[in-house]
Order: structure tokens, then C-alpha cells, then sequence
């Protein structure tokens, strides 16, 4: 048991570093033969091809990655609706590559969506993806730093004043994949002057969440509800994967705001989404809400949806649901649920697609 553990822990290691040093190694045709299947294009603003095309960060200081997809027939005589696209934990903007434009070019395609322009930001915390790296959750933060401020600042002016996107609020929507869909919420819901519209996908809705025995695994009740108030046990476990790969609180959130900082709880409940429709006084229509998520999800991360929904339902607020009962923490599980939010999205953008 012992042997088969050390040999677990190798072999994610190995991967981990594969995927975290994955821009080192050039992938130069990748870009070229993705955009000859796609019927719009990716436009490239990384060093993940060969050539350093990073744009500059002045809230992080450093350059940083980013795709811009560009739908088919792209005109920048016109005006275009707009989505954010944002990462989760472990991941950078590659994983916009491999799991989100192939459905969204597809439903710009079929119709289903109208066209868009889509951007899919780096949000890893230093710059690298890979399973042992920890998360920046698109917010501010002491120790992680003002990504909030990135995304809202650097990434908002440099895809805004480099491509012609509507300015209302109602054609601007962001979605997001775990971290990126806490993200997507957290970002709607503090900016509605730029975006109407959020799409989360298994993502941390409640991260103060545990039932009134202080159980932070425990499926959602409504009648045993408690708030988690102590961020301080590094051990503590988050979710387990395959038996022996686990998540534990000190690899999320200290390298966010520390071990022992007395306002980590404040800071948590700050950016906390659940947290904010009370913050923020959200009403109901103030934002187009859509939440997937599954009952198997290996972080709990069901709950914490269920518990969001059941709060923003006792203040009156309609959020669309795609539950999956035998959803899980994965690639395949959102994979599957793309295409129905997709769906769901269209008809919000439709409105604000360009004048022929």
C-alpha cells in the first residue's frame, strides 16, 4: 500500500511538472491546426507557440498569457457581444484550447450563440498551471495578489480598446470552470456595470460553507447550517481523487492570504458569492445567473452550490440550474454540461449580435 502510494505520488509529480513547464516546451503548428478546424479563430497573446506574444500586467507587474477567439466572419467595422472566459485551479489559459472554443466556435456555427468575441485570460497564480499549483480565484488577495484588478483592469482594457466590443453590460457575459466559475459569480456580481450575465460551472459558490456540526464535507441542509469561521488548519481536507491524490486547506488558501492571518475569514467572507447577494443588495434580474454542477463533486462543491441557491431564492432571485447527479469534479463532467449553458446563453446575446 505503502509502495503503490510512493509510486502515485511519482507519477503526479512527473505529470504535474509536465503540465506546469508545458509553455517551456513550443508547440508551434498547435495554434495553426486548431484555427484550420475552427470556423472562427483564436488570436494568440502568449508564449505558448514559440514566439512571445504576452501582453503586459501593470496590476501584476509582469507579462502575462491570453487568447482572444474571434468569431467567424469577424468584421472590425462591427460591434460584437463579449464572454469572458475563465480558468480553474491547476489550469491556465491552454485549457481554453482544449475544452472551451471547439463547443463555443461550434454553437457560433450552428446559430445557437451569435457571434462573440471570447477571452480566456492566465489566471494562475504564478504564471504556470499544473496540480500542485495554487489558485489566484480572479480576487484580490494579500499573499496571491490583485488579480481581481488584473482582470478588470489589464485584461478588460487591453480586449476593449483592441476589438470592437458593444458597450452595454447586457452584451458582456463571463463563465467560468470551478475557481473560474466562483470567479465569474464574484466578477458579476461586483461589476453589473460590466457584465449582465454569469455562468458557473462546478464552481466554489460558498466557500464558508458546513452544516451546523462545523462538517465542511457534508451534503447540503437547510435545517443544519453552519458558517466556517477557521481557515487556520492546513490539514484540513478539501477533496480526494482516486483514493490517494488529495486537496487540503494549506495548499488553497494560504498561499492566498497566509498561515496566520487573523482577517483570513473577513477576506474570505468578502469575496465569498453567497455572501455578496447580500453585500451587493443583488436583485432579482439585476443579473442573468446560470449555475451546472454536480451531486458527486469531490469537493463538495454541490453544497455549496445548493446552498447559494437556496439563499438567493429566500431573497426573491431566479438562477437558472443544471444539475448532473452523477456529476463529478472533472473534465468530462463539463464537457457535458457546455453545450446546454451555451444554449441558455444565446438568447441573452442574440440582441446585441452585429447588423448584418
Amino acid at each position: 500500500m505503502m509502495r503503490m502510494g510512493w509510486i502515485a505520488a511519482l507519477a503526479l509529480a512527473l505529470t504535474s511538472w509536465t503540465t506546469a513547464h508545458a509553455q517551456l516546451i513550443p508547440r508551434p503548428f498547435q495554434l495553426q491546426r486548431l484555427n484550420y478546424q475552427l470556423a472562427g479563430r483564436i488570436v494568440d497573446y502568449t508564449h505558448d507557440h514559440g514566439t512571445d506574444n504576452r501582453f503586459w500586467s501593470a496590476a501584476l507587474g509582469e507579462r502575462r498569457d491570453m487568447y482572444v477567439y474571434l468569431p467567424p466572419g469577424y468584421d472590425p467595422n462591427k460591434q460584437y457581444p463579449f464572454i469572458l472566459w475563465l480558468h480553474g485551479v491547476a489550469q491556465d489559459e491552454h485549457s481554453f484550447l482544449m475544452d472551451g472554443v471547439c463547443p463555443l466556435d461550434e454553437a457560433m456555427r450552428s446559430g445557437r450563440l451569435p457571434p462573440a468575441i471570447v477571452a480566456a485570460p492566465d489566471g494562475s497564480l504564478r504564471g504556470v498551471s499544473g496540480y500542485f499549483s495554487a489558485g489566484s480565484f480572479w480576487i484580490n488577495t494579500p499573499v496571491g495578489g490583485p488579480y481581481e484588478d488584473y482582470l478588470m483592469q489589464d485584461v478588460w482594457n487591453f480586449v476593449t480598446s483592441h476589438y470592437s466590443i458593444r458597450p452595454e453590460p447586457e452584451a458582456h457575459a463571463v463563465a467560468g470552470v470551478s475557481m473560474g466559475g466562483g470567479g465569474a459569480f464574484h466578477t458579476a456580481i461586483k461589476y453589473p456595470d460590466r457584465f449582465k450575465t454569469a455562468i458557473a460551472f462546478i464552481a466554489p459558490l460558498n466557500t464558508r460553507w458546513q452544516d451546523c456540526h462545523g462538517r465542511t464535507t457534508a451534503h447540503f441542509d437547510p435545517n443544519c447550517w453552519g458558517w466556517r469561521s477557521d481557515f487556520s488548519r492546513g490539514r484540513e481536507l478539501l477533496g480526494r481523487f482516486y483514493l490517494f491524490f488529495t486537496v487540503r486547506q494549506s495548499a488553497v488558501s494560504f498561499p492566498l492570504y497566509g498561515r496566520k492571518n487573523p482577517d483570513t475569514t473577513k477576506l474570505i467572507a468578502r469575496d465569498n458569492p453567497i455572501e455578496m447577494l447580500d453585500a451587493y443588495d443583488v436583485q432579482d434580474g439585476q443579473i442573468g445567473m446560470y449555475v451546472a454542477y454536480g451531486s458527486l463533486d469531490q469537493f463538495n462543491l454541490g453544497a455549496q452550490a445548493e446552498s447559494f441557491l437556496y439563499h438567493a431564492h429566500e431573497r426573491g432571485i431566479s438562477v437558472d440550474v443544471d444539475y448532473h447527479p452523477w456529476g463529478r469534479h472533472d473534465r468530462w463532467t463539463v464537457q457535458s454540461m457546455v453545450p446546454k449553458a451555451l444554449d441558455w446563453l444565446g438568447p441573452r446575446l442574440a440582441p446585441y449580435a452585429p447588423q448584418e
